[in-house]
């Protein structure tokens, strides 16, 4: 460890004494201290003790900007009025209900409203189920085992393809080089290739967006061979009022979503082609069959039903992703002016700053913090609609500042 950064720990531990303390006792109870990897980093993680609006508030009592947006999940930002009173309606008619219900029918014709690929849509707790049904369902439907995935993409904590494979399901995946055309060739020499996965743009993976030529010959490829094309926008449908697919037109055969279309609560959904669907409905001979006590939990159903109906209407989301191609240009300039070898990638309201070595990085990340400024550790940064252009300004400002130390 450098000196440097063995001073900006000891700093950053000074000022956060309640958080030390708290992070030694997560550390008895759970494994890390935590109960969600992505969340930890050196020296020990803050806690976080309020939220509001574009804000957090640890224990300590520093309060960030929060740039992070809880990696896509936190659209709408900390405090949505309408989220609260959707939640509190539909727990005040009771929950933990183990039965069918009306709003379960309400979201689901939105998304498939929202959504022109999907037809027919089911729901999971998380993108990670989301994921896993999706690809059983394709691989069931095809008959076939291969998996087609990409490097670096994340589509779960079991679905890794760049870090975290250890855990993985076994799944027969055929792994491609992202963006290249002749990865295709790879992928689609496997004869048993039941179906394809991948983000149009890749968020876990460094927010890379593949190319339109690539995209349009992927759903050639797919259309062509018969294979399922899955298209997971658990993140990137935030990027236009229909996704990516929009943007990049495609029709994938399956569509995965999550994150922030829950409102802020647990959620997850897949959904496609009603030929593929039809696996699940057993009027139509499907066998196929869906567990999860929580699928249609009355909570995240009222959270989605508001999220789609009073949220995300056309001009907030054109909005947030202009104002996220305006951060990313800016810091990028910054870097460069500033002659260190940073950079930044994305598209829209999803970029990622990136760094030569990782003490940059982690000195960046730091430097940030004690700005006020809080992004991932591995330099992700997602834009809610609570992010105003002073925000915008102050990061971009605080990253001049430490640039140009």
């Amino acid at each position: 460890m450098s000196e440097l950064l063995a001073e900006v720990y000891r700093s950053y531990t000074d000022a956060r004494p309640k958080s030390a303390a708290l992070h030694e006792e997560a550390s008895v109870v759970m494994p890390g201290g935590n109960t969600r990897s992505v969340l930890d980093f050196k020296p020990f993680p803050f806690r976080v003790e309020s939220a509001e609006g574009s804000t957090i508030t640890d224990v300590d009592g520093h309060t960030y900007v929060d740039f992070c947006g809880n990696y896509t999940a936190g659209l709408l930002g900390h405090s949505s009025t309408t989220i609260r009173d959707a939640v509190v309606e539909a727990l005040d008619g009771g929950f933990a209900i183990g039965a069918t219900h009306a709003r379960e029918i309400e979201l689901a014709r939105l998304v498939c409203d929202r959504f022109a690929s999907i037809d027919q849509v089911r729901f999971t707790n998380s993108g990670t189920e989301a994921n896993l049904m999706a690809i059983g369902t394709a691989l069931h439907h095809t008959g076939r085992t291969g998996v087609g995935v990409f490097d670096h993409a994340y589509h779960g904590g079991v679905l890794a393809f760049g870090h975290g494979e250890a855990l993985n399901v076994p799944h027969r995946f055929v792994k491609a080089t992202f963006d290249d055309l002749d990865g295709l060739d790879k992928l689609f020499a496997d004869d048993d290739l039941g179906c394809v996965l991948i983000e149009a743009v890749q968020g876990s993976g460094g927010c890379r967006p593949a190319s339109q030529e690539f995209m349009t010959e992927l759903q050639r490829r797919c259309d062509e061979s018969g294979t399922v094309l899955i298209l997971d926008e658990v993140m990137t449908s935030r990027l236009a009022p229909g996704g990516a697919q929009q943007i990049y037109r495609l029709r994938p055969a399956m569509t995965t979503l999550g994150k922030y279309l829950g409102g802020g609560m647990s959620f997850g959904a897949f959904g496609g082609q009603a030929d593929v669907m039809a696996n699940f409905d057993a009027a139509q001979g499907g066998t196929l069959t869906q567990a999860g006590t929580f699928n249609n939990n009355v909570v995240s159903m009222a959270a989605g039903i508001a999220t789609l109906t009073h949220e995300l209407d056309s001009d907030r989301l054109a909005e947030v992703n202009q104002r996220g191609d305006r951060l990313r240009e800016a810091l990028g300039q910054a870097f460069a002016e500033a002659g260190v070898a940073m950079w930044t990638t994305g598209r829209g309201s999803m970029l990622n700053v990136h760094a030569e070595n990782d003490h940059d990085l982690e000195l960046y990340f730091h430097a940030m913090l004690a700005n006020g400024l809080y992004l991932a550790r591995r330099g992700f940064i997602a834009l809610s609609f609570a992010v105003t252009d002073a925000d915008i300004d102050r990061l971009v400002d605080a990253t001049l500042a430490w640039a140009g130390r």
